[in-house]
């Protein structure tokens, strides 16, 4: 009878789902998108597979079939490609005592799985370790500055500051940051958003009246110099001619007797002989 167990269909259905589950869990297949660790008793087994090199081409990694031994090989996934952390709304103050709320996100790649799943253990819990370690750098690059500093150019010297920081903390999960970017920055509502727009507003009054006094001051300055500068050209041509002198005096004399009229001045009637000595630059040649 022994020798006739594969004619009963329901003996041989029973062997090949055998046979297919001692397949599934001994041979697994590693993608292009994804490092594996395979860990034995819980202890690492050799080397990475398919771990993240730089600048390898899709179709030339390590990917492919893995073998290990059913209930003692465990095999743990790690993503290769990169991964985000968001931080949304994370309380921030600054050099100039304003309370900001701070959106921003991480861009990271596992480049030593081993050690992130010896340290962590899998890309869940690596993630959730560097949140904290996120926010911690944002707040101490954030808190050295004001917040102007957000709407400067010098906003990307403050990302790249903050990725260096977070780098060498994630370094320790065998992690790479890839990028740091704040998407957004806020004022909180209500009371304080008030306040700080009220100590905006004070403030930029003030600059604008320190730059018009400055203007004010330069002004008094450049017309003090044309006027010294104009005294001496006068000085000098009066000296070389008296009679233009006498002449250039009589001009302003007449200027401001019978132009000076206005709203505030009234109008005056003047009358003079034709032969009066004021009226000598009417008559030509003395």
């Amino acid at each position: 009878m022994s020798a006739t167990w594969y004619r009963n269909p329901i003996a041989l259905a029973v062997a090949v789902i055998v046979l297919i589950i001692a397949v599934m869990m001994t041979v697994s297949i590693v993608p292009e998108t994804k490092q594996a660790v395979v860990l034995r008793l819980e202890q690492p087994r050799g080397n990475p597979i398919n771990a993240y090199k730089p600048g390898e081409q899709f179709g030339r990694t390590g990917a492919g079939l893995v073998f290990r031994i059913p209930l003692i090989d465990r095999i743990v996934w790690v993503d290769k490609r990169v991964l985000a952390i968001d931080l949304p709304n994370q309380p921030v103050l600054s050099t100039d005592q304003l309370r900001l709320e701070v959106d921003a996100y991480a861009r990271f790649r596992v480049v030593d799985p081993l050690k992130m799943v010896v340290t962590v253990g899998s890309e869940d819990r690596v993630r959730d370790q560097l949140q904290p370690l996120f926010g911690s750098s944002l707040r101490n690059e954030l808190g050295k500055r004001p917040s102007a500093t957000l709407l400067s150019p010098e906003r990307g010297q403050v990302m790249d500051n903050i990725q260096a920081s977070l780098q060498r903390l994630a370094s320790q999960y065998g992690v790479e940051i890839v990028d740091v970017r704040i998407k957004q920055t806020e004022l909180p509502s209500g009371s304080p958003l008030d306040s700080a727009l009220a100590r905006m507003r004070t403030a930029r009054l003030q600059e604008a009246a320190t730059i018009k006094a400055e203007g004010l001051k330069d002004a008094q300055i450049i017309r003090a110099n044309a006027q010294a500068q104009a005294a001496q050209i006068y000085a000098q041509a009066f000296g070389k001619d008296p009679a233009f002198y006498d002449f250039y005096r009589a001009m302003q004399s007449y200027r401001n007797t019978f132009l000076a009229q206005g709203d505030d001045k009234g109008a005056t009637s003047i009358i003079l002989s034709p032969q009066n000595s004021y009226l000598r630059e009417f008559m030509g040649q003395r």
